[in-house]
């Protein structure tokens, strides 16, 4: 089992750039799928950014591809979110997940995860 804890969110402003954290302990994230999302009020969780066990491959929503980067330190076992030129739609709760799997993929579907954090707040004013 793997306990994950988010930092790294705040308010901003339009057009800044925030870096948000994902702590894993119990098991190294290298043995792990790991994945971004992110839930505003009223709406459903969506994804956001998954990286694979490993950290070759890297899958973005399109509503952030281009300015934002998924990584990993497996030596922090943390998990990063890069987001750049922030906008208000990026304004949400977002969450960190690990999916325990052999296989080397991104998921992408809230359901593939088995272990969830409990959020940082990112509020983009305009």
């Amino acid at each position: 089992q793997v306990q994950l804890v988010e930092s790294g969110g705040g308010l901003v402003q339009a057009g800044d750039s925030l870096r948000l954290s994902c702590a894993a302990s119990g098991r190294t994230v290298s043995t792990y799928a790991m994945g971004w999302f992110r839930q505003a009020p009223g709406k459903e969780r969506e994804f956001v950014a998954g990286i694979s066990r490993g950290g070759t491959r890297t899958n973005y929503a399109d509503s952030v591809k281009g300015r934002s980067t998924i990584s990993e330190d497996n030596a922090k076992n943390t998990v990063y979110l890069q987001m750049n030129r922030l906008e208000p739609e990026d304004t949400a709760a977002y969450f960190c997940a690990a999916k325990h799997t052999y296989f080397v993929a991104a998921y992408t579907r809230r359901d593939e995860y088995d272990y969830w954090g409990q959020g940082t707040q990112v509020t983009v004013s305009s």
